[in-house]
């Protein structure tokens, strides 16, 4: 077995070097030992980091993503979290989508100014309403 170290974990992930060592220090990944002062990694902590870069893509925190990668290296997801997930992001998209739409409508607006503008006014009310929806 290969072991890679920790600038080479580095270089083929993006991932910082701190980052990894924060990644450790939580209890994500595991060193296998040491050459010279750069900590050394399995291969297989590329799977592990993947599945990490996927889930914080996704939203997920570190603590649920940890949650997802047993102690033997095996993957341990539930398929509902990852339904529940695609859920929320879909939803996001449908708020997005409609921000999007309403900017544009907004943009194209004639009235003088975007005061005056009644697209533009009813976006902002709408994103009042969103933000006070967030404080409860």
């Amino acid at each position: 077995m290969a072991l890679i170290d920790i600038v080479e974990v580095s270089r083929r992930t993006g991932l910082a070097a701190s980052t990894l060592r924060y990644y450790e220090a939580i209890g994500l990944i595991e060193p296998l030992g040491r050459r010279g002062l750069r900590r050394t990694y399995d291969p297989v902590v590329l799977d592990r980091l993947s599945l990490i870069a996927l889930g914080r893509a996704a939203g997920f925190s570190l603590a649920e993503i940890g949650g997802m990668l047993g102690p033997d290296g095996a993957f341990r997801i539930d398929r509902g979290a990852l339904a529940a997930r695609a859920d929320a992001i879909d939803r996001t998209i449908r708020k997005l989508a409609a921000l999007r739409d309403g900017l544009r409508r907004a943009a194209l607006c004639r009235a003088p100014s975007h005061a005056a503008c009644p697209t533009f006014r009813r976006l902002r009310m709408a994103a009042l309403g969103r933000a006070a929806r967030a404080k409860r």
